[in-house]
């Protein structure tokens, strides 16, 4: 396959572009998801796409809209749902933590929530000190949930991919810096599997793991 360079804004909307015309299950939802393409572009021409019962613009309500997202999961739909900023997953904490995560060990495997909440991180643009926070860390000590900070446009679109085809709640966060960031992605399907480290030096010695 040969390589393409794009933005990281365009690898993750190249994947859910794909995703959604592969599986008609797939739905975005979140605030300003719609018409407007999101607050950073970030879901730009998919409403034209696709139409207002796949991609919702849902109300200014994060608790009640990611409650009706964790439902939708469980009845088959896979929802991608936008916090559009990380600080506030403070207000989805119950239904991801005590809901979405604890599903199938509470279903006994019988019922889960294939579900993605996407959300951005990181410092600049004088947002302030409730618009910058990285909650990655948070999601980590939680069983049930899985975690995906993509580093390059290649990391975004195959780990969305992934993500969005994955029977279970994965967290997904976006550093805004790297939005416009360009790097080579690869034509056609490109799949990254979760929880598998990518190695970029192999060594003998020491092994240095980050994000």
């Amino acid at each position: 396959m040969a390589n393409r360079l794009i933005t990281y804004r365009a690898a993750i909307l190249e994947a859910l572009f794909e995703e959604m015309r592969r599986d008609g299950n797939v739905v975005v939802m979140g605030e300003d998801v719609g018409a407007a393409g999101g607050v950073f572009k970030q879901t730009e021409g998919l409403f034209a796409a696709f139409g207002p019962h796949r991609v919702i613009d849902t109300p200014i309500s994060e608790p009640g809209a990611f409650g009706m997202a964790v439902g939708a999961a469980m009845t088959g739909l896979r929802p991608v749902f936008e916090v559009m900023f990380g600080d506030f997953m403070t207000l989805v904490m119950d239904q991801l933590v005590n809901q979405a995560a604890k599903l199938r060990y509470m279903s006994n495997g019988a019922v889960g929530a294939p579900l993605v909440l996407r959300t951005t991180m990181g410092v600049g643009a004088n947002l302030g000190p409730q618009h910058s926070q990285g909650f990655c860390a948070w999601g980590a000590h939680v069983p049930g949930l899985k975690i995906v900070v993509p580093a390059t446009p290649a990391d975004a679109k195959g780990l969305y991919k992934s993500a969005i085809r994955d029977n279970d709640p994965v967290l997904i966060f976006e550093d805004r810096s790297l939005y416009n960031a360009t790097g080579p992605v690869p034509d056609g399907e490109i799949l990254i599997p979760l929880g598998k480290a990518a190695i970029t030096r192999p060594g003998r010695d020491i092994t240095l793991i980050g994000i």
